[in-house]
């Protein structure tokens, strides 16, 4: 193998100075089809210039290929359950489902045709080597990781199910570094969709028959009664709510996934739905009075609140605590909903992208795992909007003068008899327009973060 590595050293310098530069890596390894873009050749440029002189000399390059040799020779023995050096389609189906994703037959003889080079719908460890050996994925749960719902995704909803991280990415620290890289990338996004947020509540409280508030009359309507910044009004608190909320949501996830699975079992997706679920409702539990001062001050008039501290002390001064948890069961019953429809159209849309367009490569690209989290996020929040529009109801309804304070099941007839089944949907178009801008911003911010934090990639 030895030879082979050096002839290819020699074969990428094209400038004989015996050393490769980042461009030449890049061109050698994409004129023999090996890696198809520029990231592909600095991951593997940054783990193998040990000497960080921005070059990659002989020794580094040899040493970085014996390395990542091993890992691929373990990763091949793990995969390789009867030890007939051969990797099979039911291996990596059996292997996939320990680590808590069911795909099918087909769908494993997909990722298998991708690698076969010689087409017996098995692969041989020099077929796998070859395959891999440019390729930073250096076990099968990489794999997994191409279809991970990502951290970075932030569409202004806390719903969502806590991500995945590896022994190793706790180990090495990388999990907070994720965490922290998502939580800016919620911050910004947010605050770039906060006039549309705010829109959105402002529908879904004032919204009526007898007062109906379209998009351009929404906004016209807020800055003439607050000016420009009024339309950011509420942003403060939703942006704050952010880190206490991750870092609960990720500590209750890990315990209810202690609790759920046996020790060394890897989490199997309904597992992952309930455990994400009530690590949720955990979270909501704890942030959920900066919830109803979000609304308050979102539906607030201009000089009403100071800001978070005043909008506290009056709520306190003049409906006591338990106005801090006004809407509280219709947001705890729409986590079910949403985490549930958004998992189940997640793994659908992953389903049938491996079984039509899994042709060369088990990894989807950026575009199509946006759209998907996208769409299963959209999906989720279809179905658990009415109760988010009543939640939204009861936390302002002591702001509305003359307005009854009606309980959730009389907040409902009261809207389906006033305005009937659209009526639970006030409010619905400005939530479905910052849905593409907050994924785009949030992905965006999170890649350059992640960089900025040195999060590694495998």
């Amino acid at each position: 193998m030895d030879s082979l590595y050096g002839d290819l050293f020699w074969y990428l310098d094209y400038n004989e100075d015996g050393a490769l530069d980042i461009s030449e890596l890049q061109e050698g390894l994409e004129d023999i089809g090996v890696i198809q873009s520029l990231e592909e050749a600095k991951k593997i440029f940054t783990t193998g210039d040990v000497n960080k002189d921005g070059k990659l000399d002989f020794e580094e390059f040899m040493k970085y290929l014996k390395d990542h040799e091993k890992k691929m020779k373990l990763a091949f023995k793990s995969l390789d359950k009867n030890n007939d050096g051969k990797i099979e389609a039911s291996e990596i189906v059996q292997s996939l489902q320990t680590l808590g994703l069911t795909i099918s037959e087909q769908q494993a003889e997909l990722i298998l045709q991708s690698i076969d080079a010689d087409g017996t719908m098995t692969v041989d460890w020099n077929e796998w080597r070859d395959y891999f050996l440019f390729n930073p994925v250096t076990d099968i749960e990489e794999i997994i990781r191409f279809w991970k719902h990502s951290t970075g995704i932030d569409i202004g909803d806390s719903l969502t199910i806590p991500d995945e991280f590896t022994e190793d990415e706790k180990k090495s620290g990388q999990w907070w570094r994720q965490l922290l890289a998502g939580g800016i990338a919620g911050a910004v996004s947010r605050t770039s969709t906060a006039p549309l947020d705010r829109l959105k509540i402002m529908m879904q409280v004032h919204g009526s028959k007898s007062d109906k508030m379209n998009i351009f009359g929404g906004f016209r309507q807020m800055v003439k009664e607050g000016g420009i910044r009024s339309l950011w009004r509420g942003n403060g608190t939703n942006v704050i709510k952010i880190a206490p909320e991750t870092a609960v949501k990720f500590w209750a996830y890990e315990q209810y996934k202690k609790l759920l699975t046996e020790e060394g079992q890897k989490i199997g997706t309904f597992e992952r739905f309930i455990s994400g679920s009530m690590a949720g409702a955990t979270a909501q539990t704890f942030i959920y009075p900066m919830e109803v001062m979000k609304t308050r001050l979102a539906v607030g008039k201009t000089g009403q609140y100071s800001g978070i501290y005043d909008c506290a002390k009056k709520i306190l001064k003049h409906e006591g605590l338990g106005a801090f948890y006004k809407g509280y069961v219709p947001n705890l019953l729409g986590i079910i909903p949403y985490a549930g429809i958004d998992l189940a159209v997640y793994e659908l849309l992953k389903s049938y992208w491996l079984d039509n367009f899994a042709k060369d490569s088990v990894n989807p690209g950026v575009m199509v795992l946006l759209g998907c989290g996208a769409l299963s996020s959209t999906c989720g929040q279809l179905a658990s909007y009415p109760l988010a529009l009543v939640r939204t109801r009861m936390q302002a309804q002591a702001m509305l003068e003359g307005s009854p304070q009606l309980n959730m099941v009389g907040l409902f007839r009261r809207i389906i008899s006033k305005e009937g089944i659209p009526g639970l949907y006030r409010g619905i178009t400005p939530n479905f327009m910052k849905v593409l801008p907050a994924v785009g911003i949030s992905y965006v911010v999170y890649e350059n973060m992640k960089q900025t934090l040195g999060v590694t990639q495998k």
